[in-house]
């Protein structure tokens, strides 16, 4: 009983830790900007028009979450979402995020910062 209780509170940590991660908009858009392939961080600069560090760190946390993968061709890194954790539909581009019992379906269209409201919608399920 109490490990069952001590597992629950370890997962709804790491759903907290997920959500956390979510919450900030840059990384929404390297999220949706990653929807059209891989990218190298020069591309994703030029694309979300920010500072290569920031994108660094925005796509360090993003990877701590496994929500992306990387991988190093000579001096450039090129980063996909990580098909483990994020998978995508087409046909309503939107990402679906799993991870244990969470579910989380995120469809918007984000560009430069900008979230089409009449597109945005975010369901969690369990």
């Amino acid at each position: 009983m109490v490990q069952d209780h001590v597992a629950a509170v370890d997962h709804v940590s790491d759903v907290v830790g997920l959500l956390r991660t979510l919450s900030d908009p840059t990384r929404l858009r390297l999220l949706s900007a990653l929807q059209d392939g891989e990218h190298s961080v020069t591309a994703l600069c030029d694309q979300l028009q920010l500072a290569q560090p920031t994108i660094s760190h925005h796509l360090g946390r993003l990877r701590l979450a496994r929500l992306v993968a990387n991988r190093r061709d000579g001096k450039q890194v090129f980063y996909s979402l990580n098909g483990e954790m994020v998978s995508e539909r087409k046909d309503t581009s939107a990402l679906t995020i799993a991870a244990g019992a969470l579910e989380l379906r995120i469809r918007a269209t984000i560009t430069n910062g900008e979230n089409t409201p009449n597109n945005a919608n975010g369901d969690v399920g369990g």
